[in-house]
């Protein structure tokens, strides 16, 4: 019978190659005004997890963080819970809600929680540089 060995480092399960994490133990946490950003690496690839509270907006939560009036990183993800506003800065609108996949361009944009409910997504393409 052939064992696989199984290794845990601090927060990073492998098992012959395969790489397993959890957002319970990010890497990294960027913590900003009624929100975070939670990060895992990967090789070759970082993603990101969104939790934001009812009232967060980006030009006035993390554009204080990033030193840009609008978020200029694009993004690729997944919504969990929730829904949110994106508004590029051209003036297109979107909502994004529970369930959907979005993409959005390196373009200047700002976006807000709509509702009451906390908004929460995975971003597969951007977190290395969201919030930093």
């Amino acid at each position: 019978m052939n064992k696989r060995a199984v290794v845990r480092t601090g927060n990073t399960l492998t098992m012959n190659n395969i790489i397993i994490k959890h957002f319970d133990t990010p890497d990294e946490i960027r913590e900003f005004e009624k929100g975070r950003f939670e990060v895992v690496e990967l090789p070759n690839m970082t993603i990101g997890k969104a939790t934001y509270d009812p009232g967060w907006k980006w030009s006035r939560d993390v554009s204080p963080l990033s030193h840009t009036e609008f978020c200029e990183v694009e993004h690729l993800g997944m919504v969990l819970s929730g829904s949110a506003r994106f508004v590029l800065k051209v003036g297109t609108i979107h909502t994004f809600k529970k369930g959907d996949v979005f993409y959005v361009p390196p373009e200047p944009h700002d976006s807000w929680v709509l509702g009451e409910q906390q908004y929460v997504s995975i971003h597969f393409l951007g977190a290395e540089k969201y919030a930093d």
